[in-house]
């Protein structure tokens, strides 16, 4: 079983209603192979900033992950449970069938990967399928395509940023959405992903919604205010028509009574919502500084009719600024607003390096990278425990300890 899973008597209910509700159960990815296909002429083409040193990469991981499981945290990671859902042939020709269906090597090539594939251990699999497999790699399927290719081409893309667990998934309640990344370096992820929820024995009869084949709508875009009420941010990655079909399914299932839609300013440095800011208490939030002020929401609610063709009718309100909105979706009186950094160049640089990317182990306690000095002295001072960890190379890939961690299970809020 994947490493720190309890026997299935005691495997906490899945799901989430929050985002600081205690933390029992996350999904990680610890950086692999995949990390070491990256070079300066690769890295923008997958999505990536930078090129991290791998094995220091790892120990910062590790120490994040035994951390968690410290303060009573059950850690499941990606691969782990990605080779324990190969073991089932149903599955392994589903990950087979979905790695080959788009790539563009002829039959030659096609049929080699399939074969060579279709022979491999379920290890070996999750490694082709999330390292990918390069021209100089194979011995065999040689023809005109991988001719006219360079050695290093891939045949099969690395998948880097599977780094960033929160982006391919997200669990409202006691259902999990599999989300749709914008991107298409990053498409493979969420159909790995996918893979999991269905045919893992853990997560068998798990409720799903969204997928990877409907409007785009990614993670990091989504925070779980309050028990009912959404945010989801609205630009590089997610797109209004995605947040719409995100609420739609919401509402219909009974998951929430408020979405807020947050259009997002397309700047490198703000790619989702939770680069901008994250919850760290029940009325308590880390927010970029330069941004807040600009930062509005359109509260929408379901208005209990229903159209002609039986889709619920929405009521989309005036724009507002995000914390007044939040707060009133979230029955409180303020949200009361922790910046980041101390002025605004030193937020801009520690924004840059993920000072708002928090993530809530439970109210008032939160993982920060620990180079964000001005930001996580105000969140102490906010009456936030700041559980720091190192991140000089995890951090190079602009993701903090929330894009990393995907909860599986929270304790509701007030349990």
């Amino acid at each position: 079983m994947t490493q720190g899973s309890p026997d299935s008597a005691a495997t906490p209910p899945h799901g989430a209603d929050s985002e600081v509700g205690r933390l029992r159960t996350v999904m990680l990815h610890r950086p692999g192979p995949e990390l070491k296909r990256l070079t300066p002429r690769n890295n923008d083409k997958l999505l990536f900033d930078g090129i991290p040193w791998v094995s220091r990469a790892q120990d910062e991981h590790d120490a994040f992950a035994d951390e968690l499981r410290r303060r009573g945290v059950e850690v499941l990671y990606l691969t782990d449970l990605l080779t324990e859902t190969l073991e089932q042939e149903e599955a392994r020709a589903a990950a087979i069938e979905e790695a080959l269906r788009d790539l563009d090597l002829g039959d030659t090539m096609s049929g080699y990967l399939e074969g060579l594939l279709g022979e491999s251990s379920p290890a070996e699999l999750t490694t082709y399928l999330t390292a990918g497999i390069r021209n100089d790699e194979v011995r065999g399927g040689f023809g005109l395509v991988t001719s006219l290719l360079a050695f290093d081409d891939f045949l099969i893309d690395p998948l880097p940023n599977l780094l960033f667990t929160r982006d391919s998934s997200v669990w409202v309640r006691d259902r999990v959405a599999i989300t749709s990344l914008a991107m298409p370096a990053r498409k493979r992820e969420t159909e790995l992903t996918e893979l999991i929820y269905t045919r893992h024995p853990r997560f068998v009869g798990t409720p799903r919604m969204h997928g990877a084949h409907l409007e785009h709508v990614e993670g990091g875009d989504v925070l779980l205010l309050a028990p009912g009420v959404l945010a989801v941010g609205c630009g590089e990655r997610t797109t209004p028509a995605g947040a719409e079909r995100l609420a739609r399914q919401c509402f219909e299932a009974g998951l929430a009574h408020t979405v807020l839609a947050v259009p997002i300013a397309q700047e490198r440095a703000t790619m989702h919502l939770d680069t901008i800011c994250t919850l760290v208490d029940v009325d308590k939030m880390v927010v970029y500084p330069n941004m807040a002020d600009s930062l509005i929401a359109y509260t929408v609610r379901p208005t209990g009719d229903r159209e002609a063709s039986g889709r619920l009718v929405l009521e989309v309100g005036k724009a507002e600024p995000f914390l007044v909105a939040a707060a009133a979706a979230m029955g409180i009186d303020k949200l009361h607003q922790i910046d980041t950094g101390l002025d605004p160049v030193t937020a801009e640089r520690e924004q840059w390096d993920d000072g708002n990317n928090t993530l809530a182990l439970a109210p008032r306690v939160a993982v920060a990278y620990e180079r964000n000095d001005e930001t996580n002295a105000r969140l102490e001072d906010a009456g936030i425990e700041v559980v720091r960890i190192a991140g000089s190379e995890l951090g190079s890939g602009r993701g903090g300890p929330r894009c990393m961690s995907c909860p599986v299970s929270r304790e509701p809020l007030g349990a």
